[in-house]
């Protein structure tokens, strides 16, 4: 990672006319976005800064932190220790380097070298979890061929709880994660199954807890990447228990065919994972509750991912309240279908 000359660009921000709770009413993404500095990086990479900070003011006192990051300084989880580290530094507070990512599940250090699990060195097929896409040049962010939107569902600890236990019946071995993204993936299957074909094949990007590194630095070395095939069966017609096998016990990890393949690239060609298939990304072990400033903590943290492919992706994160946030970026057609499936089958809106 070479560092250029543009820093870290700070905003501030005021809404005169609204408190947070009256905000967070709302419930609206498109108001959530105002909360982060959206600007393209490029055309001049060397004054086009990878990191945008937001602070935004409300007529409450209370304040909204955004965070823009590019998405070559690190994934998802390395942003949230980024942000939860900066609150620490501001108050004078030293940190480790040694327990800026351990891991929540595992005392378990490993080494960021994994010598026992070497990279393969002969790449025999294509990813399913990669697509090549048309060269984006200098603005880092594909030109979409369908109309994108996004959209959030907020999951009740109860509304969870009567999800997992719909499956629990056939399939014991249940992580709440996997029972909603099997619960989307058929609803999206049927909503597509109107107007086009149905998606056969979803990728699985989960926060890799065992293979933390130690070091501090951001990288995209915290999380995986599967893909899970639903071979010879119709997703909208199946059990929903049967997805969440398949999605629990069926993953084919393409990790480190990625990075061999990225290795070998060089940067030539341009690459999409996100939206290169369905893409679901797991965040419940995120840190995004744990910043810290002045003895405040969030009342609600969210995450999006722009700049995706045009088959969409779900973000799953933890709700403060107990269930978990569902954000949604999908084309504009297939969320309205998704918004009355939910309602009718599940009562969530």
């Amino acid at each position: 990672m070479k560092c250029n000359d543009s820093g870290v660009r700070v905003v501030e921000a005021k809404c005169k006319n609204k408190t947070i709770d009256e905000w967070l009413a709302m419930n609206d993404n498109d108001h959530d976005e105002e909360l982060v500095y959206d600007q393209l990086l490029g055309p001049d990479l060397g004054f086009s800064p990878l990191v945008f900070i937001q602070f935004t003011w409300f007529k409450c006192g209370g304040m909204s932190i955004g965070l823009s990051w590019a998405h070559i300084l690190g994934d998802s989880f390395s942003a949230s220790n980024f942000l939860n580290i900066w609150a620490k530094i501001m108050v004078g507070q030293q940190i480790s380097p040694q327990f800026l990512h351990k891991s929540t599940k595992t005392n378990k250090l490993i080494n960021n070298n994994n010598n026992n699990n070497p990279i393969l060195s002969t790449i025999t097929k294509f990813p399913f979890s990669l697509k090549r896409v048309d060269p984006v040049g200098d603005h880092w962010k594909i030109t979409n061929n369908i109309k994108m939107q996004s959209h959030s569902f907020h999951i009740t600890q109860n509304q969870l709880n009567q999800l997992v236990s719909n499956v629990c019946g056939t399939y014991n071995k249940v992580k709440p994660f996997d029972v909603i993204c099997a619960t989307l993936w058929k609803m999206l299957a049927k909503v597509r199954g109107e107007y086009s074909s149905e998606p056969a094949i979803v990728t699985i990007i989960r926060g890799d807890h065992d293979s933390e590194t130690t070091e501090a630095v951001s990288s995209n070395n915290q999380v995986t990447i599967s893909t899970v095939e639903a071979n010879d069966i119709k997703v909208s017609d199946v059990d929903t228990s049967e997805l969440t096998e398949l999605i629990g016990e069926k993953t084919v990890d393409e990790t480190r065919i990625v990075e061999e393949l990225m290795k070998k690239e060089n940067g030539v060609s341009d690459f999409i994972v996100y939206g290169a298939n369905l893409t679901f990304v797991n965040l419940e072990e995120a840190m995004i509750y744990d910043l810290e400033v002045r003895g405040k903590k969030p009342i609600f943290a969210s995450y999006n991912i722009s700049g995706v492919g045009d088959e969409g992706v779900i973000l799953v994160l933890p709700r403060l309240e107990g269930g978990r946030i569902v954000n949604l970026v999908l084309p504009k057609k297939q969320i309205e279908g998704l918004k009355n499936k939910m309602r009718e089958e599940l009562g969530i809106f």
